[in-house]
């Protein structure tokens, strides 16, 4: 970056940087004497660095800083005898934070020191994010120790920064620090503390903060009480959210629907719709919550209770239709999404094809909603479509990609796509994406492949990707493999008997009698039972449940009887 920097410094015209050219501001100085009325040196001196200043922000804003980098003119405007100003450094570092010019920030930062503007409080705030942005939190944590009085802006920005890398921990602790100064938190710092509390998942310590807002006085407005809202969400207590929510007094629109999108995350789809029914006032955000949540009971067992899934997502959509709340295609990844869980996939195409907005979020729900029932090849052509049209996939894309590759039997492609994620679309896969791969290397017999990839894995593998590599070996009759599947599987979660009862299937169909006795004497002495299977069906608009060896439905007798019926005519 450097040599190119200077490169480009020989390649100006001199004319770019004329009227910050000395002689011109001579003889605007001899102008000067002869006319008391003109502008002074120092006018035409403030007038330069203002112009200055202004096209390094313009690089900025532009972002594109490969042609003319703003190093290059800050260097320019040295050389011509400008000083620079607190801006000049602002605009500069705000340029880079956008570059990702790590090197070059660092040498603004000693410029910084060298000038005199490190105690300037904007100046060091333009620092902390910088390095903020690029990772760098010892740097930036360095940057805020080195000020001898923090103002509320510098400690609210660093408890901001840590919050933002996840680090709630380091959060909170410096907010103790700084009531330990003496330093009282405004609105955006008691929202940023909040969300750190809702990070660390600790409901004690989210109790602890609420109780300090209640007591110090401070507003509290629709952000921090939205903020509120989600905390003691992530902290696993909807009752105390909806506690909160019901105390407060601040009741916007957001709050109404960080309400409503937490109670159907829970899967209380009860108060999610009894919320949405009371609301004053209903805008985007509202429904699409609401047909994510009818989604969710297409595909959540715990929901089945509630009435009418698919029917009243149905007529969420044809209320959001004739009331022209979709026209900008906002709600097509909702609607797409619903549908795709619902079962009916073929309304999902019609909405996608239908859409005026190819977003990633259209384009990621109809992929994913494809691979989900199967539809694999279908599935990729839309992502070979997405890439025509420059949307760049993340990493929920790539997760209905490689199991679009899985359902399909695309073990190539799989492969493919897999090594792209990192070189072609900058993403690092996760454990998710790993868990795709497992699947489709064993759906297709390469178990050694498969298992070579879980023990290279940069994470530990969980319970999902050893139970989808025992039931690749159960399939291949895999003994070796199984058996370290099924030991891992144990390892992880010793009373879950599903990895004993496939290994005990193995065993048999190798014609090893005794150890598949064996495990099958030891899930019994040790009272291990299957989580019993469950399977449903929409009928009148009603979601019907069915758990193996259950008799509690209330039509159970009719059910039976027919089932008769039916079995005697088959026969």
């Amino acid at each position: 970056m450097r040599a190119c920097i200077q490169q480009r410094f020989h390649q100006l015209p001199h004319t770019r940087f004329s009227f910050l050219h000395p002689p011109r501001i001579h003889a605007y100085t001899v102008a000067n004497v002869e006319n008391p009325s003109a502008p002074s040196r120092e006018d035409y001196a403030y007038a330069n660095v203002f112009l200055w200043n202004t096209m390094i922000r313009k690089q900025a804003e532009n972002g594109d800083i490969t042609r003319d980098p703003p190093l290059l003119y800050y260097i320019q405007g040295l050389r011509t005898g400008l000083r620079p100003n607190g801006q000049t450094f602002m605009y500069l570092l705000k340029a880079l934070v956008c570059g990702k010019n790590v090197n070059e920030g660092e040498e603004v930062h000693a410029s910084v020191i060298r000038t005199g503007f490190a105690s300037s409080e904007f100046v060091s705030g333009a620092l902390l994010g910088f390095y903020v942005a690029n990772g760098f939190i010892g740097e930036a944590r360095q940057v805020f120790d080195e000020i001898t009085q923090p103002g509320l802006v510098l400690w609210t920005l660093m408890i901001r920064a840590y919050v933002c890398l996840t680090l709630p921990g380091e959060a909170l602790e410096l907010f103790r620090t700084m009531r330990g100064v003496g330093v009282m938190p405004d609105m955006v710092a008691v929202a940023t503390v909040v969300s750190a509390s809702g990070l660390l998942g600790d409901l004690g310590v989210a109790k602890t903060i609420h109780c300090f807002i209640e007591k110090s006085g401070v507003e509290v407005d629709a952000f921090v009480s939205s903020t509120l809202i989600n905390t003691y969400a992530e902290c696993r207590s909807l009752t105390d959210a909806y506690r909160f929510f019901r105390e407060t007094a601040v009741k916007n629109t957001v709050v109404w629907n960080t309400m409503i999108h937490q109670s159907l995350e829970h899967n209380n789809l009860e108060l999610g719709k009894q919320l949405f029914d009371s609301m004053p006032e209903r805008d985007v955000a509202s429904w699409n919550s609401m047909i994510r949540g009818f989604a969710n009971v297409g595909q959540y067992e715990e929901a089945l209770a509630f009435h009418g899934a698919l029917e009243a997502g149905a007529w969420i959509h044809s209320y959001v239709n004739n009331n022209d709340l979709n026209r900008d295609g906002s709600l097509d990844s909702s609607l797409i999404d619903m549908y795709s869980k619902c079962g009916d996939i073929a309304k999902a195409i019609q909405i996608f094809e239908e859409s005026p907005r190819r977003d990633l979020f259209t384009w990621t729900s109809i992929i994913c909603g494809l691979a989900m029932h199967g539809h694999g090849k279908k599935a990729l052509c839309y992502f070979s479509e997405m890439n025509e049209s420059q949307v760049s996939p993340d990493e929920v894309t790539m997760v209905g990609v490689l199991s679009a590759c899985a359902h399909a039997g695309l073990i190539e492609q799989g492969r493919r796509y897999f090594q792209s994620m990192e070189k072609v679309f900058g993403l690092v896969p996760k454990i998710e994406h790993y868990g795709c791969i497992v699947d489709l290397l064993g759906r297709m017999g390469c178990l050694k492949e498969a298992y070579d990839l879980i023990m290279g894995m940069p994470m530990e593998a969980n319970e999902i990707i050893w139970g989808s590599f025992l039931s690749a070996c159960r399939v291949y009759n895999n003994v070796e493999l199984g058996e370290v599947a099924a030991r891992r599987l144990l390892e992880l979660d010793p009373r879950d008997p599903w990895g004993r009862v496939m290994l005990s299937n193995i065993y048999a169909e190798e014609a090893k009698y005794d150890r598949s006795m064996g495990l099958r004497k030891e899930i019994k002495e040790k009272g291990l039972k299957k989580s019993p299977g469950c399977s449903s069906i929409e009928v009148n608009g009603s979601v019907h449940g069915f758990l193996v060896e259950d008799n509690s439905h209330p039509c159970y007798n009719e059910i039976n009887s027919m089932l008769e019926k039916i079995e005697k005519l088959m026969n």
